[in-house]
This record gives C-alpha cells, sequence and structure tokens, in this order.
C-alpha cells in the first residue's frame, strides 16, 4: 500500500470539500453576516449547537469568534433539553449544523427556539431537511464526497463546515473593525498579546544589566561595561547623562583586525553617534519592528530629553517570549 498516495488523495477530497463550499456562497451569507452582527450589536452572542463530531467543530468555531472579538458559546442539544436551555438569551442567534438536517437532538432543539423569535441559522447540506425548513437562514455545506472510502465517516463535510466557521469568524472580525491590539487584550498569555501589551519600559535593561560609560573612556572600559552588564552593545554619555552614541560588539569585531591598539583609543572614535533610541511608552511590538527596518539588535531608551534610562537587547526576546 501507499501510504502517501492514500493521504494525498484524502487531502485532496478536503481540499474539494472546501472549495465545493467557496462555491457555493450566495447572498445568503451576505445575509447571514449581517444577523449575526445585528446579534452581536444588541449584545447578544452567537450560540452554536451540534452533536457528534459537529460538537467538536461548533467548540473550535466559538474558540475562534471568541478570541477574534465576536462573543460565542457551544451548546449541547442534548443538554439544553435538560437545563442548558438557559444558556440562550433572547437576543442571541442560534447556528445549529447537521450534515443531513436530520439529527433528531438537533431538530428537538428547533421547536423552543423559534417559540422565543431568537434566529436560527443552519448548517446543512439538505435544504429541504427539517433544520432547513424550521432555520430563518440556510448556508450549503454539502460537499462531493467524503474521504472515508464508505462515504460514511464525517471527514471532508467536518473540515469544511470548520472552514465555513473561520470564514464566518474572519468576516466578521472586519466587519467590526476588530485590530490587532483587540486580539492582544484577548490572548495575554500568548507572544502576540506579550508583543503588544508589553511596553518597553516593562522589558529594557537598567541598573547593573545596562552598560553606560562617558564620552573619552577608553574602548577598553567599554569592553568591560558590556562584560559586566552581559550587554551586546555600550551607551556612551556625556556629563549630564545624555545620550551621545552607541557602541556595539559588532562595531568592536568590524575594528578589531584594522586597528591593533584599539583597546587604549577613545570609545567616540568608532561609536555610532545620535543612534536610533526608544521611550519607556514604546511597544515591544515597535521595538520589534525596529530591529526588522534597520537590522539592529540593541536600543537604547531616553526620555525626552535624551538622557539614557537603559537599553532592549534583541537577545532578551526570547526570555521574555516576544519572537
Amino acid at each position: 500500500m501507499d501510504f502517501i498516495a492514500h493521504a494525498q488523495k484524502t487531502l485532496t477530497i478536503e481540499q474539494n470539500g472546501i472549495a465545493a463550499i467557496s462555491q457555493q456562497l450566495d447572498d445568503t451569507f451576505n445575509t447571514a453576516i449581517q444577523a449575526l452582527l445585528d446579534a452581536i450589536d444588541r449584545n447578544g452572542k452567537i450560540v452554536i449547537a451540534g452533536v457528534g463530531k459537529n460538537w467538536h467543530i461548533g467548540n473550535k468555531i466559538a474558540a475562534t469568534l471568541n478570541s477574534t472579538g465576536s462573543p460565542a458559546a457551544v451548546m449541547h442539544p442534548i443538554e439544553a433539553m435538560h437545563g442548558d436551555f438557559g444558556l440562550l438569551s433572547d437576543s442571541d442567534i442560534l447556528i445549529a449544523m447537521s450534515y443531513s438536517g436530520a439529527s433528531e437532538e438537533i431538530t428537538a432543539l428547533l421547536p423552543p427556539v423559534k417559540r422565543r423569535n431568537i434566529p436560527i441559522i443552519a448548517l446543512t447540506a439538505d435544504a429541504d431537511s427539517p433544520l432547513a425548513r424550521h432555520s430563518d437562514l440556510i448556508l450549503n455545506i454539502n460537499v462531493p464526497e467524503e474521504a472515508c472510502p464508505f462515504n460514511m465517516a464525517p471527514t471532508a463535510s467536518t473540515t469544511a463546515t470548520l472552514a465555513l466557521g473561520d470564514a464566518l469568524a474572519m468576516v466578521l472580525l472586519h466587519a467590526r473593525g476588530f485590530q490587532l491590539e483587540d486580539y492582544a487584550q484577548r490572548h495575554p498569555g500568548g507572544a502576540i498579546g506579550r508583543t503588544l501589551l508589553l511596553s518597553v519600559r516593562d522589558i529594557m535593561r537598567t541598573q547593573k544589566n545596562f552598560a553606560a560609560i562617558s564620552t573619552g573612556q577608553p574602548i577598553r572600559e567599554a569592553i568591560l561595561a558590556m562584560t559586566a552588564a552581559k550587554s551586546g552593545s555600550v551607551a556612551v554619555l556625556d556629563a549630564h547623562q545624555k545620550l551621545l552614541g552607541i557602541l556595539t560588539d559588532g562595531d568592536l569585531r568590524r575594528h578589531l583586525i584594522e586597528t591593533p591598539d584599539l583597546l587604549e583609543k577613545s570609545v567616540d572614535t568608532i561609536m555610532t553617534p545620535n543612534p536610533i533610541t526608544l521611550t519607556p511608552e514604546m511597544l515591544a511590538v515597535d521595538v520589534l519592528k525596529l530591529y526588522e527596518t534597520h537590522n539592529i539588535d540593541d536600543l537604547i531608551v531616553v526620555d525626552d530629553q535624551d538622557h539614557a534610562l537603559g537599553s532592549v537587547d534583541i537577545q532578551d526576546m526570547p526570555k521574555l517570549k516576544i519572537i
């Protein structure tokens, strides 16, 4: 048996399923998006119901919606009939998922939802199914075939349903003007959240970890300061602690071979004057942009009068789980 060939066949069938759903989108999708937006605008949430594999798909869709600014919850149809129906409020909207549209657990849920005038969006492959007939809007999730050789196990259909859920979430994200900063607020423990929520003040090196020397000092002293602070650079300051320049270990390597008596020369001779600087209020994401744009590894933090306050070293970023 050619295992790779079988795997590729499965992936191709699932790709075809997603392509089929994409081609089936019509104005109903636009109407569904507006209905979801209306629910959110009235402080409602998107409640997703499904059984079997769709229960798991629903959890993923709800998680994606929540993380991208659209409040969502998952309601199991069986548990809903035994108390969890209280999860559903009158301002909510229900997305009910059933490929056949005839799942008894789903169809049993529909009448009490309809009695409360809560809008229902059906994700089904059968427009004549009980689910479709009881729904306000129908999104077609029909796929040409399942990847299962018996055309039974939900494979392409669940993959395509999940992809459609992602499409709903991403369109809602754009429609609601959801920004990267909003995403960070919902992911405070992740790398993106840390990058966007942490300021330079939170991550900069200070005191003994900040290498700095006075103008006119020999390069030997610069190396000692960098070594003591375990830093890749040293700030060169005037008598009033204002930043004049920066000397990096890269500068030292470039000049060491060319200048035999380098260690005794003044740090001012090879430092970079008027370097790019940071302010304490800048965000870590701004630091990353500067690193990338200017291809530099070390930045000095200054106040509004150019007094040196500390430094940010790119080698610290992985330890902070920012990059």
